[in-house]
C-alpha cells in the first residue's frame, strides 16, 4: 500500500466510524465460478449477524467531501478538518487485498455529497460492479444508497449489493429542518419506498423465472442520531415503528449523538454520547421486533419517556402487574416473553418442557430463566409467594437491590463478583 493510500485511508476509516448501520446479516451470496469471497458465511469494523456471529467489514467512506452542512456530521462542508477520496481503483484494490490477506468478511462503503447525487452514486456504483465483474467478489457488500440519486442508478446498485441503507438522520422532520435545512426526510423515504417495491417485484419474478438476478438480498437499513435534538423516546420509537412497516426495514438503528461541533442549535452534552438511552431505545427495539410489544404498549403520552435504571420490559410489568403472575405451566407463549427475565430462548424451552410436568423453579433455572427477576411475575409447581403481596415500587427496589448485591467493593476498589 503506497503511503497517499495509507493516508487516505486512515482518514476515511475515521470518519466512516460515526456511522453504525453496518450489520451483515441476510445475505446468501454464495461464491460462484471459483470467485473470491462468500457472502453467505459473512458480515476493519465489527459487527454482528442475526445468528450472533461476529464479523469483520471493511468499513470506509468514498470521500469525506461534502456539499451539505448538517450541524451534527463530522464532514459537513464548514468543518474544518482534512479531506480525501478513493478512486474507484484504490477501493477495489483495498477490498480485494484485505480480504485475501483475510483482514476482512465484507465492504461496508458510504460516502460523502460532492458535486451531486447522480454523480455520487454512479461512483459507488462502479466500485460494486467492478468488484463483482471484474474482481469476482463474492463476499458481503453493504452499500449506502445516496439521497436525490436516480431510480436507474439505485437499481442497479441493488443487483450489486446485499444490503443497502440509507440515514433517516433525525427521527423528526422538524429536527433535521433544524440542524440540515437543506435535507428532509422525503429524501429519505422516496428511495426506501423504491428498493422496497423493487425487492418485491424481483421476488415475484422468481416464483415465474428461475433466473431472475438477486436484489438487496439482505434488505434495508436505516440510521437515527439520538439526542442532538429535543425528541422523546416516544417520537423516536414511533418513527422507527412507522419505517419497519412501511419498508419492511431489517434493522432501525440509533446512534447517540456525539459532541462534534460548537454549534449553537446543539445540544451542550459531555464528552460521551448518551449510550445508555441509546441501549434502551435498542432494547425497545428488540421488544417490538421478537417480543409481540406494540409501541404504544411501552411509550405514550403517560410515558414518553424510557426508564434509565431499567430496562423497558421491566418498566412495562411494573405498569400492568394486573397481568400477573403468570402460570409457566398454563400461560401461551406470547405471554411468557413478557415476564421480566425470560427470553425467546426460555420461553421456547418452557413450552416444550412442560409437556412432559409441570415445571419447578429448578428446572426454571436450568432452563437458563433470570429467576431472581423472573419471580416476582411467575408462578410454578412450587412457589413460596405470590406477586400480589408488594407494590411496584418494592419489586423494583427488591431486583434493584439484588443486581447491586452481586457487586461488593473492597478497600482496594477491586469489583468481587458473587
Amino acid at each position: 500500500m503506497s503511503e497517499r493510500l495509507g493516508e487516505k485511508l486512515n482518514i476515511l476509516a475515521d470518519a466512516a466510524k460515526y456511522d453504525v448501520s453496518c450489520s451483515s446479516s441476510g445475505s446468501d451470496r454464495k461464491n460462484t465460478n471459483k470467485g473470491v469471497g462468500n457472502g453467505h458465511h459473512s458480515g476493519i469494523c465489527h459487527t454482528y449477524t442475526e445468528d450472533g456471529r461476529c464479523v469483520s467489514l471493511l468499513k470506509i467512506l468514498l470521500t469525506n467531501h461534502c456539499i451539505f452542512d448538517c450541524a451534527y456530521c463530522v464532514s459537513r462542508k464548514s468543518n474544518d478538518i482534512e479531506r480525501a477520496a478513493f478512486t474507484v481503483d484504490e477501493v477495489v484494490e483495498l477490498t480485494m487485498n484485505f480480504y485475501r490477506r483475510n483482514f476482512i468478511e465484507g465492504l461496508f462503503l458510504s460516502s460523502g455529497i460532492f458535486k451531486n447525487a447522480d454523480f455520487t452514486m454512479e461512483r459507488l456504483l462502479r466500485v460494486v460492479k467492478k468488484l463483482r465483474l471484474e474482481q469476482n467478489y463474492n463476499g458481503y457488500i453493504h452499500l449506502k444508497t445516496i439521497p436525490g440519486a436516480s431510480d436507474e442508478l439505485i437499481k442497479e446498485a441493488g443487483l450489486y449489493a446485499d444490503r443497502m441503507s440509507i440515514n433517516l438522520e433525525m427521527p423528526t422532520e422538524t429536527g433535521l429542518k433544524l440542524l440540515a435545512p437543506e435535507k428532509s426526510h422525503q429524501d429519505v423515504i422516496k428511495p426506501l419506498d423504491f428498493v422496497q417495491k423493487q425487492i418485491v417485484q424481483f421476488k415475484d419474478e422468481k416464483k415465474l423465472i428461475k433466473s431472475v438476478p438477486k436484489f438487496v438480498p439482505a434488505g434495508q437499513s436505516t440510521q437515527m442520531v439520538v439526542g442532538a435534538t429535543a425528541e422523546t423516546d416516544k417520537e423516536i420509537m414511533y418513527t422507527a415503528d412507522s419505517f419497519y412497516k412501511n419498508f419492511a426495514l431489517r434493522r432501525v438503528y440509533y446512534s447517540g449523538y456525539i459532541p462534534i461541533s460548537n454549534d449553537t442549535r446543539m445540544p451542550i452534552l459531555g464528552t460521551q454520547p448518551p449510550l445508555l438511552r441509546e441501549n434502551r431505545l435498542y432494547q425497545t427495539d428488540w421488544l417490538m421486533r421478537f417480543y409481540g410489544f406494540k409501541v404504544h404498549e411501552i411509550l405514550n403520552d403517560a410515558n414518553p419517556h424510557l426508564d434509565i435504571d431499567i430496562d423497558p420490559k421491566l418498566s412495562w410489568a411494573l405498569r400492568n402487574l394486573q397481568h400477573f403472575p403468570v402460570d409457566i405451566n398454563t400461560a401461551d407463549y406470547r405471554m411468557i416473553l413478557r415476564i421480566p427475565g425470560i427470553g425467546v430462548t426460555s420461553a421456547n424451552k418452557i413450552v416444550q418442557t412442560r409437556k412432559f410436568g409441570k415445571l419447578h423453579i429448578y428446572q426454571l433455572k436450568n432452563i437458563g430463566v433470570a429467576y431472581s427477576r423472573a419471580k416476582h411475575f411467575i408462578k410454578c409447581a412450587d412457589t413460596s409467594f405470590q406477586l400480589k403481596d408488594f407494590q411496584a415500587t418494592q419489586i423494583k427496589a427488591f431486583i434493584l437491590a439484588e443486581s447491586q448485591s452481586k457487586y461488593l467493593k473492597t478497600d482496594t476498589n477491586q469489583l468481587i463478583l458473587f
